[in-house]
């Protein structure tokens, strides 16, 4: 399983990249934040600290 960020919902607030212990989180040239699914450890932080509710695990 792996962090998946819905484009849609990002605002590109940056508070997931901040606080992802593996830093699997970065931004796209579009400045929408997208998972290196290689980096993502399932750990769900980013779930947490996302107040848009753009991330999920699947």
């Amino acid at each position: 399983m792996v962090a998946k960020i819905n484009a849609d919902a990002c605002t590109s607030c940056g508070s997931c990249i901040g606080e992802c212990p593996a830093c699997a989180i970065s931004l796209n040239d579009n400045d929408v934040s997208f998972v290196v699914e290689d980096k993502c450890n399932d750990c769900g932080v980013c779930l947490y600290v996302c107040v848009h509710g753009a991330i999920t695990i699947v």
